[in-house]
C-alpha cells in the first residue's frame, strides 16, 4: 500500500457513482435477475438525491490522488419496542475497491476508518449484509471478525 493513501469523507456524488461500478458489476453478474447493469447516469442521479442525508456518510479511499474505493455507511438508531431494546449501529451499505486494486489492504483500511467513526460516535455495533453467492465479501468480512446473527431467506413462487 502506498504512503499517499488517504480516506476522506465526501459529498462528491459523481465520484461515488464512478466508484460504484465495481460493486454493481459484481451484483449484476451474480444476481442478474435482481440487479441492473451499471449505468453511470442513473446511479449518479441516485447518489445526488441522497448524498446530503444526515445519517449517510460517504468515504473515498484515494491513493496517489486516484480514487480507488469507497464506503457508503448509515448511522441507524433503533427505537425500543415491546420486543427489542434500543440501540445505535453503523450499517455498511456498500464497500468497494476497484478491481485492479483489490487484495492490497485497501478494504481493510476502509474498515478501520469505519471502526474509527463508530468509536467517535460511541456506537458499539457495525452491521452489514451481503449476497450469499458473494464469497469474496463473505471471506473479507469474516476476516474482519463479522459473525452471522440473522439469516434472510426467500422462496420463489
Amino acid at each position: 500500500m502506498e504512503a499517499d493513501m488517504q480516506i476522506i469523507q465526501t459529498k462528491d456524488f459523481e465520484a461515488i457513482a464512478h466508484l460504484n461500478k465495481t460493486v454493481q458489476d459484481v451484483h449484476a453478474e451474480l444476481y442478474p435477475d435482481h440487479f441492473k447493469e451499471y449505468n453511470y447516469e442513473t446511479i449518479k442521479e441516485f447518489f445526488k438525491s441522497i448524498i446530503d442525508r444526515p445519517n449517510y456518510i460517504f468515504l473515498i479511499l484515494e491513493n496517489d490522488q486516484q480514487n480507488i474505493g469507497y464506503a457508503w455507511i448509515e448511522i441507524k438508531e433503533y427505537a425500543e419496542n415491546p420486543f427489542k431494546k434500543a440501540y445505535k449501529s453503523i450499517n455498511i451499505l456498500q464497500l468497494s475497491i476497484n478491481s485492479s486494486e483489490q487484495n492490497k489492504g485497501y478494504g481493510s483500511q476502509l474498515m478501520a476508518k469505519i471502526n474509527e467513526i463508530a468509536e467517535l460516535n460511541k456506537i458499539g455495533k457495525i452491521e452489514l449484509d451481503y449476497w450469499h453467492n458473494n464469497g469474496a465479501a463473505k471471506d473479507f468480512y469474516r476476516k474482519h471478525g463479522y459473525k452471522t446473527y440473522r439469516e434472510f431467506v426467500f422462496k420463489d413462487l
